[in-house]
């Protein structure tokens, strides 16, 4: 969805473009027994799949080279993302010396970072210093960053090693991963299906085994949506644990920045190196990101979890409630208390319209009126909605977000989470730009069909995406944990549990399946 931080980026259209740098389309030892037992092509299907936790055990342990991680990630790449259009700007040869430099800082006996000589994916929205960053906009086609987002930098601090960027909205806006620079990303689960958005091009990298490690944003469901439709993990996490220094709205508390991971503890993982105060962020948590690289295990017995009901007539489709109720077993048998109850949303409506209007009509609106043809319809329309805004009516959103806010915090007093499926529907038809009717229920704005996550984002607590199951026609269905705020540790505790108890995002598309 829409991320905020693009105002910033307006003074940048009148800069000339650098030349492309390389334009894509032209653990352990049980892990490396597996790895040296397969045959070549199997061989690298293999290592591509290794949790990145135990990637990083390997490399860490010798057993395994960033080099070789790397070449494994690009056969990877080059055999299968010309099927699903993930990964859209790829630079090899930059990766190969930071592989290269990685491999000799542990022969030297240097300190290594948490992440070392991991192959990481950066969603295109996020600026990349000398590497091509488009927001997946024809006006920015050919622009170079002269500087890393804080979300790079800090992966990059940790020894991660940069192979390319993700497929991603025009400049985040909708959750179907398409625009008219790249074209469409398709669902490895089903090409003929979108993979959801906008962090769509790195939910399906990691579904693919394109990388192990993968940065997103989420303002309407852009890390929760796609982590859904591609059987992965997906975590918003609370306003200020990944801070955004150069935000333009600093104060806001719509969008944050992310990362998806293959399983819980993966993405724990690579939180623990984004996560940390920044004092340029008058949102930051004062928190270091250590902690999430602490044991996911907890008991929680006696723990009391509300169950959703329909969230005031939010229409679902019938087959991601049956994946989604058919769970609630595996909550009880965790040991927690799960009693039907939610809270009312009636001024997520209010607010996260008019608030993300406002949002986009600031970001854009120039750009608009000097290049109106170079915006789709959707995204148009939401910013002439924000140009004709008044001071009431973002007053009248601003008094509703607070209202949400301490009633969503009241609820929460007396259950520790909120569960709900994380989208309103199973993967749709990938020609389809967003569904305008479920369950009979007609829509009339692009992002009417994903309140399931966006009522969540209104409320600025954290919330996970974990895979949940399938539906008869083989399409994931995500399940969605919210907790309470600034809990974001205990969520992913709850998710990790979860997980466990049912194995259901160990299954992985045939199609990323090397032979």
């Amino acid at each position: 969805m829409s991320e905020n931080q693009f105002t910033r980026r307006q003074v940048l259209m009148g800069m000339a473009a650098a030349p492309l740098m390389d334009s894509y389309g032209g653990a352990h030892a049980g892990a490396a027994e597996r790895i040296g037992t397969r045959a070549a092509g199997s061989e690298t299907s293999s290592i591509c799949f290794i949790s990145a936790v135990e990637m990083a055990a390997l490399i860490r342990a010798k057993k395994l080279s960033a080099r070789e991680a790397l070449a494994a990630h690009l056969k990877q790449i080059q055999s299968v993302n010309p099927k699903v259009n993930a990964i859209v700007t790829l630079v090899p040869e930059l990766a190969a010396e930071a592989a290269a430099r990685a491999d000799e800082m542990q022969a030297h006996g240097e300190t290594l970072g948490r992440l070392h000589g991991l192959p990481v994916a950066h969603k295109d929205l996020m600026e990349t210093r000398g590497i091509r960053t488009t927001f997946g906009s024809p006006l920015f086609r050919d622009y170079i960053p002269v500087e890393d987002d804080i979300v790079v930098e800090r992966i990059g601090r940790a020894g991660a090693i940069t192979i390319g960027k993700t497929n991603t909205p025009e400049f985040g806006a909708g959750s179907q991963t398409f625009n008219a620079v790249f074209g469409a990303t398709r669902n490895p689960y089903d090409l003929t299906k979108t993979c959801g958005g906008s962090t769509g091009g790195g939910a399906v990298a990691l579904a693919c085994g394109f990388a192990p490690v993968v940065s997103g944003s989420d303002m309407g469901g852009s890390l929760r949506n796609p982590a859904a439709f591609c059987n992965i993990v997906g975590f918003r996490p609370s306003i200020g644990r990944v801070p955004d220094p150069k935000a333009a709205f600093a104060w806001s508390t719509l969008s944050t920045s992310g990362c998806l991971g293959r399983s819980v503890a993966d993405l724990a993982l690579t939180l623990s190196a984004l996560a940390g105060p920044d004092p340029r962020s008058p949102l930051s948590i004062d928190e270091p990101g250590e902690r999430f690289g602490a044991a996911l295990d907890r008991n929680f017995k006696g723990v009391r979890v509300a169950w959703f009901k329909g969230l005031g007539g939010v229409p679902f489709d019938a087959r991601v409630r049956s994946v989604v109720d058919g769970q609630r077993k595996t909550f009880e048998s965790l040991g927690c208390i799960v009693d039907q109850a939610e809270p009312d949303f009636a001024d997520a409506e209010t607010a996260f319209r008019i608030l993300r209007a406002w949002g986009s009509a600031n970001a854009h609106a120039d750009q608009l009126r000097q290049h109106p043809a170079a915006f789709k319809e959707t995204l148009k329309g939401e910013i002439e909605e924000g140009s004709r805004l008044t001071a009431t009516d973002v007053a009248r959103a601003e008094v509703a977000h607070g209202q949400l806010w301490r009633h969503f915090q009241a609820f929460l007093q007396k259950y520790e989470y909120f569960v709900l499926p994380t989208t309103q529907l199973p993967p749709f038809d990938v020609q389809i730009e967003y569904p305008t009717e479920i369950a009979g229920v007609k829509f009339g704005n692009y992002i009417d069909w994903m309140k399931s996550c966006w009522y969540i984002s209104a409320t600025g607590n954290p919330a996970v995406s974990v895979p949940a199951g399938f539906t008869p026609e083989g399409l994931p269905v995500g399940i969605q944990i919210v907790g309470r705020n600034k809990a974001d540790f205990s969520v992913l505790q709850l998710a990790h549990a979860f997980e466990l108890a049912t194995d259901v995002g160990k299954r992985h598309p045939a199609i990323a399946q090397m032979t």
